[in-house]
């Protein structure tokens, strides 16, 4: 998730976000000089790449990782928060498009990624704040019964750790007007994203792994039997490659290019709120999202104060006013924070693929990729990692099948992605709106 073809931080540091602010101390890391050798080399110090890489390293493979600019500086180090269990496509468009084996495969997967999550915090001590229990709220009657439905599916896939909550069980979670019910997933939760990646990275050191910060790639030979990785002052040869740049890779490896549109999506934290203030809008530990189309997504910190995100841009761009066009939002969902202060404000992107669903696969017989989570990839993209570590070490079984489901083009290519996304936002939007 961090690799770049252009470097997008002047002073190669973290954007200002509440993450940055409070991430807990990390060393500043060299970049790659020179010409280097290596068996594996992945491409991008975020979730993913630190998955990958801490699989293999900790199976004794020499193993080193390329950043554009630090680790956790893309998605991984910017997001939500969130570890929820499922993918952008529901399960119910997963079972509708490849069937009911695919569709269990995947709820039994993608629970996968939170136990890896607790796992690694677990083992390596890693000190990133983690809370359990997510909940779905739903806005009007149709989101209720979307809910119950979802809760039937994943029951029905083997997954029984999700309760309904009516309006008055959902106030000992969130106490807002705004929503009718909801669900729990209590195999969910949230944590501080950028510490859990400087966490993952100290790990992976830890295990005889190496990481160059500060080197933008710049080519990708993928034509030679051993792939080379070149920034700007210097090059990788490796015997395995592994793509895991997603948003920020850029043009540098062209058949990966036209797969996923980057999309910029925003947060903001308030002031630290007051003890009684926060228990009372949240009393519960978990995190919250509606079932909109267009979402909002919030949690408290460790310090109470509320991270609240939502919004997206099609095509990457920041807004020009991140605070003003989440606030509106904000205040409809606790009217009794319409005038907080704000400390913090950011913006960052994920790489939304076509059919929503995450993506797998070769460049060949030794390069591989991942890619394309659409917004859900806390969970999905240490899946993942741990599935390329597998497929590394001979182990396809898993791997395969998630390539299996291939990838569905932008309709008119990269050029036509941005409007006609935007159109179907707008479409999906405007049924939230009218509640059908």
């Amino acid at each position: 998730m961090g690799a770049l073809a252009v470097p997008r931080a002047g002073d190669g540091g973290h954007i200002k976000s509440y993450y940055a602010a409070s991430a807990n101390a990390s060393p500043r890391r060299p970049a790659l000089v020179g010409a280097n050798d290596t068996d594996i080399c992945i491409i991008g110090a975020g979730y993913s790449g630190l998955s990958a890489g801490l699989f293999l390293a900790e199976k004794g493979h020499k193993v080193i990782i390329i950043e554009g600019v630090r680790v956790g500086w893309g998605a991984s180090g910017r997001n939500g928060g969130q570890i929820i269990n499922g993918l952008n496509a529901s399960l119910a468009t997963i079972k509708k498009r490849y069937g009911e084996e695919t569709a269990k495969f995947v709820a039994t997967s993608i629970q996968e990624g939170g136990e890896i999550i607790r796992q690694r915090i677990k083992k390596y001590d890693i000190d990133c704040d983690l809370k359990q229990g997510n909940v779905f709220a739903a806005i009007t009657e149709k989101h209720l019964r979307e809910l119950e439905a979802r809760k039937i599916l994943w029951a029905s896939c083997g997954i029984d750790n999700q309760e309904m909550l009516d309006r008055g069980a959902l106030k000992q979670y969130v106490n807002s007007a705004l929503y009718t019910g909801g669900l729990i997933d209590h195999s969910g939760g949230h944590m501080h994203p950028l510490n859990l990646a400087l966490g993952e990275a100290a790990a992976f050191e830890e295990n005889g792994g190496k990481i160059f910060e500060l080197s933008p790639v710049i080519s990708v030979d993928t034509a030679s039997a051993r792939p080379v990785v070149r920034t700007k002052r210097g090059e990788m040869r490796c015997r395995t490659l592994i793509i895991c740049g997603n948003a920020y890779l850029g043009d540098v490896v062209k058949p990966l290019t036209s797969r996923v549109m980057p999309v910029s999506t925003q947060i903001l934290a308030t002031e630290p709120l007051e003890e009684a203030l926060a228990r009372v809008l949240i009393p519960g530990q978990a995190c919250i999202e509606d079932v909109r189309y267009i979402l909002d997504y919030y949690r408290l910190s460790a310090d109470n104060r509320l991270i609240f995100g939502g919004g997206s841009v099609y095509g990457g761009a920041d807004p020009v006013d991140i605070e003003a066009k989440l606030r509106r939002n904000l205040a409809k969902v606790f009217p009794q924070l319409a005038g907080v202060r704000v400390d913090y404000a950011w913006s960052g992107n994920f790489a939304l693929s076509f059919s929503r669903m995450p993506q797998i696969g070769r460049l060949g017989a030794n390069i591989y990729f991942a890619h394309g989570y659409s917004g859900h990839g806390v969970t999905a993209s240490h899946l993942f990692g741990k599935m390329l570590s597998e497929a590394v070490e001979g182990d396809l079984s898993r791997f395969d099948v998630f390539a299996g489901i291939g990838w569905v083009p932008f309709p008119g290519g990269r050029k036509l992605a941005v409007p006609y996304s935007v159109l179907g936002s707008w479409w999906y939007g405007l049924r939230d709106r009218l509640g059908v």
